[in-house]
């Protein structure tokens, strides 16, 4: 099973993924469930625009441009939210964090974006669900090369990261779970077309000076992850949902 999971073999999933894609784990995990001062965190994004600035000093080779991404979310929204949160830490697990879940989480959805985008779909067994993988299956054979290269989320290139619905339910079974729906929304370098529905907005982002322009498309994704709470349950996160707007729904 897929682990952002805590200090018993943390990252077990995503270790393998790493060395699947070539890329080095980092060294303290940070999808452990440590409690961490939270510090202040940005509202979300529903808009972006770019900024720019001018170099300073002799080195200054032109202006530099940054993405900020800005979004007015709804204060009911994230109230309901920190409820759950809270309830989860009160009923499941007394040192869950949403500010520690959630960069697991963004780790998470780098590395199996970029599977998803590579066709290494037999390295996702196990991190993503067996009905979620038989699907996606179909659908990345059916993708150009260009929306199956859009699907790509590297770790810096992801803008913002928020939780949407948290659900807490029990089965007829009686078996207890968790499921918190994380949305991202990141810069992808895929030729895609300049009007891409479903998509936030087209940058041409600067590096450099201004000869040397490279365009980059925002996108959204939408990853569930879902855990059993059941006594005697592994401790394992699992993606049972993965949505890329218009490229993979």
């Amino acid at each position: 099973m897929m682990a952002l999971r805590g200090a018993a073999g943390p990252g077990r999933w995503l270790g393998r993924a790493f060395a699947a894609s070539g890329t080095a784990p980092a060294p303290a995990p940070a999808w452990s469930w440590a409690r961490r001062p939270a510090g202040p965190r940005p509202l979300g994004p529903a808009a972006a625009r770019l900024a720019s600035t001018q170099g300073r000093g002799p080195e200054a080779e032109g202006p530099r441009r940054r993405v900020v991404v800005v979004r007015i979310s709804s204060p009911l929204a994230w109230l309901r939210s920190r409820c759950y949160c809270l309830l989860i830490r009160l009923y499941f697990d007394p040192e869950f964090s949403v500010e520690e879940f959630t960069r697991g989480a963004k780790q998470a959805f780098s590395v199996v974006s970029q599977l998803l985008s590579q066709r290494k779909l037999d390295l996702l067994d196990g991190l993503v669900s067996s009905e979620v993988l038989n699907v996606l299956k179909e659908k990345i054979s059916l993708l150009s090369d260009n929306h199956r290269d859009a699907l790509a989320a590297d770790i810096d290139a992801i803008m913002y990261t928020t939780e949407g619905d948290i659900r807490i339910y029990y089965n007829d079974d009686g078996r207890k779970f968790i499921s918190i729906l994380m949305r991202f929304w990141y810069l992808n370098g895929a030729n895609l077309p300049d009007e891409v529905p479903g998509e936030t907005k087209v940058f041409q982002i600067v590096f450099g000076d201004e000869s040397t322009k490279e365009k980059r498309h925002l996108l959204t994704a939408n990853y569930e992850f879902q855990r059993e709470f059941t006594e005697g349950a592994k401790p394992d996160w699992t993606i049972t949902r993965i949505e890329h707007p218009r490229l993979l729904e």
